[in-house]
């Protein structure tokens, strides 16, 4: 009887184990079909592949434009002890065109100014300042840092004992400058100019002319 038992019972266990055995080989091939399933799928699918980052547009320095200018102006006028001095600001217009990373242009301006000093007795006056100059730079996207050379031409004015005599003097201006595109159409610039005068003669007090070193700040806008 003890026997008997033992032998079914070792047969239960036998029949059990060759179950989970079955079981444990049925779950590997399902999920290994699911896994092959989903791979098939998967490689059906369209494959998205994120756009490259648009590069950013260089500035375009190209075309006319027109400006304001406000700075500081000093120096001296020639054979005397003056030294005229005094704020200015005005009205600039230009055109560039553009090669590679470099920028050529021409510029003209006219400069109001109530730069005055007295030697002695007499008042020498620089009321107004004209310019027709080249430009030429180099641009790093929207930064230009330029020279700039060409023709100067202004007034001079010499008062004493309630008298005033008004001459035009012609010479050359340079310098040099750097302008910062803000947006498509507007820019800022800071910018040294340089202006020799030449010597014209005052019948007030004899020959003179003007050399000024001027500082100012502008904004143009382009076309």
């Amino acid at each position: 009887m003890s026997t008997a038992i033992k032998s079914t019972a070792i047969k239960t266990t036998a029949v059990k184990t060759t179950i989970m055995t079955d079981a444990i080989k049925i779950g590997s091939v399902a999920i290994s079909l699911t896994l092959a399933a989903g791979a098939a799928r998967a490689t059906d699918l369209p494959r998205v592949f994120a756009a490259p980052p648009e590069a950013y547009p260089a500035y375009d320095w190209l075309g006319p434009y027109v400006g304001v200018t406000v700075g500081y102006q000093w120096g001296s006028a020639t054979h005397s002890g003056a030294n005229p001095s005094g704020l200015m600001g005005g009205l600039t217009g230009g055109y560039n065109t553009r090669l590679g990373q470099f920028v050529l242009g021409v510029e003209t301006d006219l400069q109001a100014s109530d730069a005055d000093d007295m030697f002695a007795a007499w008042k020498f006056k620089t009321p107004w300042l004209g310019t027709l100059r080249g430009r030429a730079g180099y641009a790093m996207n929207n930064v230009l840092l330029y020279g700039t050379f060409g023709l100067a031409y202004g007034g001079g004015v010499i008062e004493t004992g309630g008298r005033s005599e008004s001459n035009t003097h012609v010479g050359w201006a340079g310098g040099v400058g750097m302008e910062v595109g803000l947006t498509p159409e507007w820019s800022a610039k800071a910018e040294y100019l340089f202006v020799d005068l030449a010597d014209q003669r005052y019948t007030l007090f004899g020959t003179t002319g003007f050399t000024s070193s001027i500082v100012r700040f502008g904004a143009n806008r382009r076309f």
